[in-house]
């Protein structure tokens, strides 16, 4: 089968909010063997929408559109979709009782009533997460999957309900394990997994993101069950040749796996942030049960600060200045004593847009891991603009102690 993802709203258009539904939504459907052949953004214009469907329709044997489902006069999603099936509007009770549930106690403004016209013969899918319920057209032979905008309600009308429609509609099975890799590029991971990327049945593709990487193996078969032993092998294969890169499978983050290897071995641990100012902290403390280990996140920006809280000695801060690996190590070492913990990780850089030098051009950054006493210093040299290079920053400390834990740990 092959999908189109059309997303819909002029903000979009425009830059104001980021796509982030189309990548999710990609990899899901490739997951359940549905290839994405187009992604298409269109501004709150039926006219154009209306092309948008026609062109997709005629290329794709399922449309999947977000936004475009709420109350006001410019969200035409649904609307548009029920013109181009010639299908005719009418009210869901179900999806009208759920709204004014959701709305109880409170006035209902009466726009609100237009996001439970569906068109008829429609699947409607309940939204729990907000007031505008989804849909799936089937006709002609083609579907067309009508969803929210807002990520926290695409994302779960998504996993469960969309993709069990799909599942249902195969006569095959298709399972998918994803392995995460940190500490290696795309490239030299693929030229170690080697003949497992020709592989036909399951198949075994690399996918880069950011600082990190992932394999992702699917199988087909008559049934869950035999896709999983298919997948197996060559899971075991991976896990010999580059388990030293893994982290973890599916839906965990990094974040998550080493924050759970630091409960697990009975640690604690601090950070101390200059120019990520917090980003690393808010990383870790991401994950549930994440109080059992963190203790303290301290952003010291100034000078003055890094001597008042972590411990920072002025003499270091006067030779070496404020970016520099003698004071990353003194700030990761700090804060471990300070917070009275196993670990301390500490950042310092220069962010940009401005603040660089010759000698600390924008984009230097050192993070530092300390680990009972021990402290593990990295210089970094990171492109792109603030944001990017505050964002590497925080992910590359995480990384670096992953990296150390299996060091002092033996893994």
């Amino acid at each position: 089968m092959t999908a189109e993802i059309i997303a819909v709203g002029t903000e979009i258009l425009l830059g104001d909010i980021v796509n982030t539904n189309a990548q999710y939504i990609a990899r899901a459907l490739a997951g359940v063997g549905i290839a994405s052949l187009r992604q298409t953004v269109v501004g709150d214009n039926e006219e154009r929408l209306l092309e948008a469907i026609d062109s997709a329709y005629k290329q794709s044997d399922v449309i999947i559109a977000t936004g475009g489902l709420g109350p006001t006069a410019d969200d035409i999603t649904k609307e548009t979709f029920a013109k181009f099936f010639d299908l005719p509007l009418i009210e869901d009770a179900h999806s009208k009782e759920l709204m004014e549930s959701y709305f109880k106690g409170r006035e209902i403004a009466p726009s609100n009533y237009k996001q439970i016209m569906m068109p008829e013969g429609c699947i409607v899918l309940d939204n729990h997460n907000g007031t505008a319920p989804a849909c799936i057209i089937e006709k002609d032979g083609k579907t067309a999957v009508i969803l929210p905008g807002p990520p926290k309600e695409m994302y779960p009308l998504f996993e469960d309900e969309v993709l069990p429609y799909f599942k249902r509609k195969q006569s095959t099975a298709i399972v998918s394990k994803e392995l995460k890799l940190v500490g290696i590029g795309e490239s030299s991971a693929a030229e170690i997994a080697g003949e497992l990327l020709n592989g036909e049945n399951p198949t075994v593709a690399p996918y880069a993101k950011e600082g990190e990487m992932l394999f992702r193996i699917t199988a087909r078969a008559e049934g869950e069950e035999e896709c999983e032993k298919l997948i197996e092998p060559v899971k075991n294969i991976l896990y010999e040749r580059l388990g030293k890169y893994i982290y973890g499978e599916d839906k965990i983050t990094l974040e998550a796996a080493v924050m759970r290897d630091i409960i697990n071995k009975g640690l604690t641990v601090a950070t101390a942030e200059s120019c990520t100012g917090g980003m690393v902290a808010a990383r870790l403390i991401n994950y549930p049960g994440a109080s059992e280990a963190f203790a303290d996140g301290v952003v010291s920006y100034s000078n003055e600060s890094k001597v008042k809280f972590l411990g920072v000695k002025k003499e270091t801060l006067e030779k070496y200045g404020a970016v520099s690996e003698e004071t990353a190590r003194e700030m990761c070492l700090g804060v471990a004593a300070v917070s009275n913990t196993d670990i301390g990780l500490s950042t310092t850089g220069v962010a940009g847009p401005t603040g660089g030098t010759p000698e600390k051009p924008i984009g230097l950054v050192y993070i530092g891991v300390a680990i009972r006493g021990k402290a593990f210093v990295k210089r970094l040299e990171l492109k792109g603009n603030r944001d990017k290079i505050r964002t590497t920053a925080t992910a590359k400390v995480i990384q670096l102690l992953r990296e150390k834990l299996k060091e002092e740990y033996n893994g």
